[in-house]
């Protein structure tokens, strides 16, 4: 083929393209306050839609050769549910109003309830109103953790191998990094229930410095050079005390022992990014949690109904969710619960439509012979959506969750022979630890579509157990490029390693 000819074809290839994609991208605001709207929903077909960030924006494709449309409908709690055709949204802002609510008729003559009978009426009709039942969602899911190490001290005891020195204590130091940041987004499908589950990934993406990564590295290496130049082949090592850096090493008996410890061990440490199919089994693994975590789901941490009588609820006002009137209720611990919050309750089938809770004091405190850890933060959202059927499935999970980390042992890490004459130990060197972490993880997941399936069909969906993510040192707009998702807030699309995209 010819250039001339190879020209026209590329130009009627690109198109095409433009043709049969269409991108469209705005923000949501309030025409009152000029203040983003998050949450809201777009929704663009029935049973097809996205929902706005936190910070009001959104943006979608659409593929016209299978979807037909010229408008879309936005809708927010306690605003006017607006449509807008697609040639309209011309600068990027969509202005919607608050709404004047409209008490309908089963509204009013629920109005004389208390706040005790509304309660019972939302424990009583939970089993109806929410789906359990097998489904095929297609969602998309970004998580975002945050690491601090605040404090980081080690002070040099005694060392028989000399090139474990205060100066290689001090160069381990200095390259140890205090601040990490580190975004994982995928686009799923997710077929199951509550019970079970079976995840497709279909693009994966991190986003994250390899820099960080680059050192620890490196002082691996030279971790591993010393000891095998100093250490004879037939030894072994025995290491005494706890945790560091997230890194799991044997614990002294009386951790192996203690059933709270071995709890919080398992908590703190972090998956191995080189385990064989692990995008895919961390990602099931965090929907499988979120799912779990549901407040109708048994045991769940999310206990205001479970444990309702530890809890007060005051009715504070009315309002209106797709349609519907809704009661706004607060709740608060009054006999030591964990938590504090609102729930927003139709006030026609008392279904919770949305949540917002908040820890109000720690959720787990753990402290033994120099080790310490405190869940210090769990927090989020969840908002449901109504189905066909009459009843409910997720269409938003926020949550966020924070601990703090602390090490104040000595440590001791002792070469061992028992292929030598006289005494078995080789070697020794001894450190004081005094360590400091925190950590925050923010997850997110929008359901853009959700249908039944059958129990033939969940067998016979198919996981990929062969995805891996796309490394992306800096946040990329064309990554995600005809896939609809949750748009990244400012702090994401501001990232940039230091490597500066290598």
């Amino acid at each position: 083929m010819n250039i001339k000819k190879l020209t026209v074809v590329s130009i009627a290839f690109l198109s095409s393209i433009s043709i049969s994609a269409q991108t469209i991208s705005s923000k949501v605001v309030d025409k009152k306050t000029n203040e983003p709207i998050p949450y809201a929903t777009i929704q663009y077909a029935e049973n097809g839609g996205v929902i706005t960030n936190e910070e009001g924006m959104f943006s979608f494709t659409l593929d016209q050769r299978s979807i037909k449309i010229d408008s879309i409908y936005i809708s927010s709690m306690g605003y006017e549910k607006v449509g807008i055709t697609l040639n309209s949204i011309t600068d990027n802002i969509i202005y919607i109003e608050p709404k004047a609510i409209e008490l309908s008729g089963v509204f009013i003559s629920n109005k004389n309830l208390s706040i005790d009978e509304i309660i019972d009426n939302v424990k009583e009709n939970v089993d109806q109103n929410y789906s359990k039942d097998l489904s095929h969602k297609k969602l998309f899911y970004r998580q975002s953790d945050f690491s601090d190490l605040h404090k980081m001290n080690i002070k040099f005891k005694k060392s028989t191998i000399k090139e474990f020195n205060k100066k290689f204590i001090d160069s381990v130091l200095s390259i140890i990094p205090r601040k990490s940041a580190y975004y994982t987004e995928a686009l799923c499908d997710l077929y199951g229930n509550f019970d079970k589950q079976k995840l497709n990934i279909i693009k994966g993406a991190e986003l994250y410095d390899k820099s960080n990564d680059g050192s620890m590295e490196a002082l691996s290496d030279k971790l591993e050079e010393i000891l095998k130049k100093n250490v004879k082949p037939n030894s072994y090592l025995k290491i005494k005390s706890g945790w560091i850096l997230g890194t799991k090493v044997q614990m002294d008996s009386i951790f192996d022992a203690n059933e709270e410890a071995a709890e919080v061990k398992s908590e703190v440490e972090k998956p191995n990014k080189n385990e064989e199919n692990y995008f895919l089994k961390y990602r099931k693994s965090s929907l499988q949690d979120l799912l779990s975590s549901m407040f109708f789901q048994e045991d769940s941490k999310l206990n205001f109904m479970e444990k309702s009588s530890r809890y007060k609820f005051e009715l504070i006002d009315y309002t209106t969710i797709d349609d519907s009137s809704v009661y706004i209720i607060n709740f608060e611990p009054k006999r030591g619960a964990d938590f504090k919050g609102t729930i927003y309750v139709n006030t026609q089938d008392f279904a919770i439509m949305r949540v917002d809770y908040k820890n109000v004091k720690n959720l787990k405190n753990f402290g033994l012979l120099g080790v310490s850890y405190h869940d210090t933060m769990y927090k989020g959202k969840t908002i449901f959506a109504k189905g066909a059927d009459g009843k409910y499935s997720v269409r938003y999970i926020e949550k966020t969750t924070g601990n703090v980390f602390g090490l104040d042992r000595p440590l001791k890490i002792i070469e061992k022979n028992k292929f030598v004459k006289g005494r078995r130990k080789q070697n020794e060197l001894s450190l004081g630890l005094d360590i400091g972490a925190g950590e925050i993880s923010k997850y997110e997941v929008v359901v853009f579509d959700s249908k039944p399936i059958t129990e033939s069909q969940y067998e016979s969906s198919k996981e990929n157990k062969t995805i891996k993510p796309q490394y992306l040192s800096k946040y990329d707009p064309d990554f995600w490029k005809g896939y609809n998702i949750i748009e990244p807030n400012t702090a994401i699309k501001q990232f940039t390693a230091i490597e500066g995209g290598l």
